[in-house]
């Protein structure tokens, strides 16, 4: 009698599923965006998923999972193997083939206005503003807890001065917690963080895409000088220091050619003007004086023919009169 195969459990359902569905992402997609997932809740999941549907693809999973699939798929895709130094803390992975750009945008633009939570990091800077806080002066002590200074202004507590209260990397602390609670500030927004990419077998980091062609051209030509300098410091001839090491060649054989008999037909000119420099000084004022000659020839010539029209018709005049 055959034995029949005890039904597969829902979690054991699931591994395969994910599993499977990550080997197809592999084949299917060339880049891979790397995402931070700290403090994202499963509706904003589920909204950034319906934003990227046509372009792109999101993928949780566990890293252990992950590690495992990739290190599986490399004789198909060695240049995966990049991938795996990444996959670390709660990361997620967005499959595309469209425009990383693009892409990007979309993930960075679901943000989402959280309160603050104690003993969490704070992303950024948090900054109470001056101004009446609507609480009453029994409530004073706590700010000076917090060293921020107050007033008393028509029964109602206001804050002299914008207080920085947490700075970014900062541990929250329970009282800042109680006094963004009170002044309703929700000084946090959370969603995906875009950290790294993979693109044709390379890494590298997100803030890359943010270049311009204009900076990459910048940076390329910096590199080129720097390689020219480089070059010409220890005399190693490349493509761009050539002009550069025949340029002092050059110099260094009209140098040679003035220090001693030896000429040659480029280094005779400096020899000549160092041997009797008022020659190249005495043409100078005969070109400066032949445009001014021809500008005077040129003006008598065009004063010519008015004086001949005025002669004609002083005769014209004149033969009226003795008519």
């Amino acid at each position: 009698m055959a034995s029949v195969e005890p039904p597969k459990s829902k979690r054991k359902i699931r591994k395969e599923t994910y599993v499977k569905k990550l080997k197809e992402y592999l084949e299917e997609y060339q880049n891979i965006i790397i995402v931070q997932v700290d403090n994202v809740g499963s509706n904003q999941m589920q909204k950034v998923r319906i934003s990227l549907r046509g372009k792109a693809v999101v993928l949780m999973g566990k890293n252990t999972i992950i590690r495992k699939i990739i290190r599986e798929f490399l004789p198909k895709k060695p240049q995966l193997e990049a991938v795996l130094p990444y996959v670390f803390g709660n990361i997620g992975f967005v499959f595309t083939n469209g425009n990383l750009n693009e892409v990007r945008k979309i993930i960075l633009d679901h943000k989402v206005p959280a309160a603050a939570k104690s003993g969490s990091v704070a992303p950024n800077e948090v900054v109470v503003p001056a101004g009446s806080t609507g609480m009453d002066p029994g409530q004073t002590a706590f700010f000076q807890a917090l060293n921020i200074a107050t007033k008393i202004v028509k029964g109602a507590i206001e804050i002299i001065n914008a207080v920085v209260l947490i700075k970014p990397g900062d541990k929250v602390t329970s009282s800042h917690v109680a006094l963004l609670d009170k002044l309703n500030i929700k000084p946090f927004s959370y969603g995906f963080k875009v950290t790294d990419v993979y693109e044709n077998g390379v890494v590298y980091k997100a803030e890359i895409l943010d270049m311009t062609q204009a900076d990459l051209l910048a940076k390329f030509f910096n590199g080129v000088s720097k390689l020219a300098a480089i070059s010409c410091a220890i005399s190693f001839p490349t493509l761009v220091t050539v002009p550069y090491l025949l340029g002092n060649a050059f110099r260094k054989l009209v140098s040679i050619s003035l220090a001693t008999e030896y000429t040659f037909k480029e280094a005779q000119t400096f020899k000549d003007y160092l041997a009797d420099p008022s020659k190249f000084a005495s043409a100078a004022p005969a070109a400066a004086a032949a445009p001014a000659g021809g500008a005077a020839a040129a003006k008598k010539v065009e004063e010519k023919p008015k004086e001949e029209e005025e002669d004609e018709d002083g005769d014209m005049d004149m033969g009226g009169l003795f008519d």
